[in-house]
């Protein structure tokens, strides 16, 4: 190849030689039509570049700007900030592409973007915009084994321009995005039933959850002994629970090691977490009335008494078994039930859409904060039945529950598997596996000597 010769100098065969891949390069072999070019030298690429801070705006009658993955939908860009003055532009049609902290990614272009420093437009000058979308898509990996930075993964332009492109004949582009669309419309149609069923789980369990706390799942149960509804109790939850407030630790006293406080981040969404920002205090400091107000024994539930206002986060029950010096912190409800109700049975209720919906009417706090008094909580009443009774719907909800449990992790590696087949189909794609290539086609060797001799 000709050395210090400028771009306009070079002769075709020059050219070509610079864009095609060397074969000791090329990731893998391709259809004989094919050909491994490099990608600056059939796509144009814009490196992003940020604008100035004083020229960026809300006001929509400006540029949107597209400064990163949080700036990206799943096809297109969902600007939410704006520039007065714009630095490098993508047009309609471009590919945007993340090449800092996300890399990849790849959207559609739907009109005109300002670029800022996390991304990149790419313009097509060989190919379809889907083709090269799909390209992206399946070639992600190239980009983080190519990027450097310690904080954030960052890739230059020069590793954008290098990247291996495999290039088929013109044709044989459409057959793949139409072959790549049909599999990936029949795999969406089974991803939407799947996460329809998901989506059904959370009400599902309502539903079983309101049918054994209200009897109907014992109904054949009180047939079969001769008994109804009228042996259940009305009594309060502090009738059949001894509650503890928690007590209020002294936050300069936590330390790395000790006896670890439960706080309510450890409990949120109704699942013990004690990795979560964990704090201890010290066993010397651990006194009579903290003993007597905090420390946690084997079948306590506990229930988290301040989130955010009219959000629902809180008010999470979760059953602590076998605690090894466990406190619970202020704002943290512990109840130890009695001889008088089956522990699974009040967990049961307390993570019932009964006991949430009269535990929130009784929400206060300011803006943000909501609070639930413990107060409030110990006398809210609750339907017992015989203890006996109490057991049966336990047992009945016990399976119920594990099945729906089993049916919504199947549902989830389901969805794992939905998205294994469409990378393997674009895998496939883009070595010339589907089928669709015709070997009588033109190369698209004849394909890039009309690009390079046009630039």
């Amino acid at each position: 190849m000709a050395r210090g010769k400028k771009k306009e100098e070079l002769t075709l065969e020059e050219k070509l030689e610079q864009a095609l891949v060397p074969v000791e390069e090329q990731p893998y072999e391709v259809s004989g039509n094919w050909c491994w070019v490099r990608l600056g030298h059939v796509c144009e690429i814009a490196m992003g570049q940020s604008p100035s801070g004083t020229d960026v705006t809300d006001d929509e009658n400006y540029t949107p700007l597209i400064g990163g993955a949080s700036d990206m939908g799943e096809l297109y860009p969902t600007a939410s900030r704006y520039t007065k003055v714009s630095t490098k532009l993508s047009k309609k049609d471009d590919i945007i592409v993340c090449i800092r902290a996300t890399l990849g990614n790849p959207i559609y272009s739907d009109g005109e973007y300002c670029l800022g420093r996390g991304v990149a437009g790419i313009r097509t000058i060989c190919c379809g915009k889907e083709y090269l979308r799909y390209f992206f898509k399946t070639f992600e990996q190239y980009l983080y084994d190519n990027a450097t930075g310690t904080t954030f993964a960052q890739v230059t332009g020069k590793v954008l321009a290098k990247m291996p492109f495999p290039l088929p004949p013109l044709d044989e582009q459409q057959r793949i995005v139409e072959q790549i669309e049909n599999l990936f419309a029949k795999l969406d149609e089974a991803k939407d039933k799947v996460q329809e069923a998901i989506a059904q789980y959370g009400l599902r369990i309502t539903s079983i959850l309101h049918k054994a706390l209200t009897g109907d799942l014992s109904l054949e149960w009180r047939t079969m002994h001769e008994t109804t509804k009228e042996n259940w109790e009305i009594k309060k939850i502090k009738d059949v629970c001894k509650p503890r407030a928690g007590y209020a630790f002294d936050s300069k006293k936590f330390q790395n090691h000790g006896c670890q406080i439960i706080r309510m981040g450890n409990l949120y969404g109704g699942v013990l977490d004690l990795s979560r920002s964990p704090v201890f205090i010290c066993e010397d400091e651990i006194d009579e009335k903290m003993i007597d107000r905090a420390k946690i024994k084997h079948g306590d539930i506990l229930i988290t008494l301040t989130g955010t206002k009219y959000k629902r986060d809180y008010g999470y029950a979760v059953c602590i078994e076998n605690p090894e010096n466990l406190y619970v912190n202020q704002r943290i409800l512990c109840l130890t039930p009695n001889e008088n109700i089956n522990r699974d049975y009040l967990l049961y209720y307390l993570q019932s859409n009964i006991f949430r919906d009269i535990f929130f009417s009784n929400e206060t706090g300011g803006v943000n904060q909501g609070n639930v008094s413990s107060k409030f909580v110990e006398n809210i009443e609750i339907r017992i039945p015989p203890i006996e009774e109490q057991r049966v719907i336990v047992r009945e909800l016990n399976n119920m529950l594990l099945k729906e449990a089993q049916a919504a992790e199947l549902a989830g590696c389901v969805l794992q598997r939905i998205d294994l087949m469409k990378k393997s189909i674009l895998a496939k794609a883009f070595r010339g596996e589907l089928g669709t290539n015709n070997p009588e086609e033109e190369s698209a060797i004849e394909l890039l000597k009309t690009i390079l001799a046009e630039t």
